[in-house]
């Protein structure tokens, strides 16, 4: 069924058990990747905290989260700037720390994390993300967990927004 946000029309894309399935994945691969670590889980708001929240409930280990809040977007189209609106509030030194993104497309907010990260003598550092562009990635950062690889099309819900709307939505819908 199709939706209306605003001034756009959506189409569902992707159901709440697919994106449960790929969260409970991710989920496990960090388990495994972390086991013996207590890794920080650096959450990039406001997109990202409704997977940040499901992936933590299914990550059953010792872990510290944390959030900072970048901005990239107007509407529909990336600006190609990336501001930082809400800092860092912990220490990362001698941690391993884990981005939590909702979406990396052209990845200048991943870039960018990376610069602001790597000020800290942090033991590694790599990116969660539900939605990959590979079509829009212009970075040469790895992005070592990846739950879905979509095309360079507008997608909200799950977190996702449209001029501040449409976060809500439990399953994700693309522009039509």
């Amino acid at each position: 069924m199709e939706i209306q946000i605003l001034d756009k029309t959506f189409v569902p894309y992707l159901s709440a058990l697919e994106i449960d399935a790929e969260v409970q994945r991710l989920a496990k691969d960090l388990l495994n990747d972390y086991k013996n670590e207590v890794p920080v889980f650096l959450v990039v708001l406001n997109g990202a905290f409704i997977f940040a929240a499901d992936l933590m409930k299914q990550y059953t280990s010792a872990a510290e989260i944390s959030f900072i809040k970048m901005a990239s977007y107007n509407g529909t189209e990336t600006t190609g700037n990336v501001t930082e609106l809400l800092g860092l509030d912990i220490d990362l030194t001698n941690k391993h720390v884990v981005i939590v993104e909702d979406i990396v497309d052209t990845g200048n907010t991943i870039a960018a994390l990376y610069n602001l990260v790597n000020r800290f003598k942090v033991k590694s550092i790599n990116t969660a993300t539900l939605f990959f562009k590979p079509e829009a990635y212009k970075q040469t950062i790895d992005i070592k967990y990846t739950g879905f690889s979509i095309e360079n099309k507008f997608i909200v819900g799950y977190g996702l927004d449209y001029n501040k709307q449409g976060r809500n939505l439990g399953e994700v819908y693309q522009i039509k």
